[in-house]
């Protein structure tokens, strides 16, 4: 790996990419809904493989330096994130007020889990 690529950074940089990818085996086939369900279950296990080839090696590397609860925040957040843009670049869906207020609220949360109290 690059070095500037340290143990805080690594599991960040590989949940953004594992999340694209999980987030298009979730979500990408709802724009193919001609296609028969066998098929898109069966392409998005073979992208969700590819997204474990990144999560787990994050969540192996963040474990050395951040607890779990504290990686499956991250996830989270970092999956948030991800699916907006998503959701509004791929799908053409708009973001709303109410859904940014939501996930303001859950990304929020974060500070709870990572504050050292």
């Amino acid at each position: 790996m690059p070095s500037f690529l340290t143990p805080q950074l690594t599991p960040i940089v590989l949940l953004c990419i594992s999340n694209v990818f999980m987030t298009f085996a979730w979500y990408g086939h709802l724009k193919f809904t001609g296609k028969p369900l066998w098929v898109v279950v069966l392409v998005s296990w073979g992208i969700a493989f590819i997204e474990y080839c990144f999560a787990i090696p994050a969540n192996r590397v963040g474990h050395s330096v951040y607890s779990a609860a504290e990686l499956k925040t991250m996830q989270e957040i970092i999956t948030l994130i991800v699916f907006c843009a998503f959701s509004w670049a791929y799908l053409g869906e708009a973001i709303r007020w109410n859904h940014a207020v939501g996930f303001a609220l859950i990304a929020a949360a974060g500070f709870f889990v990572f504050h050292k109290w």
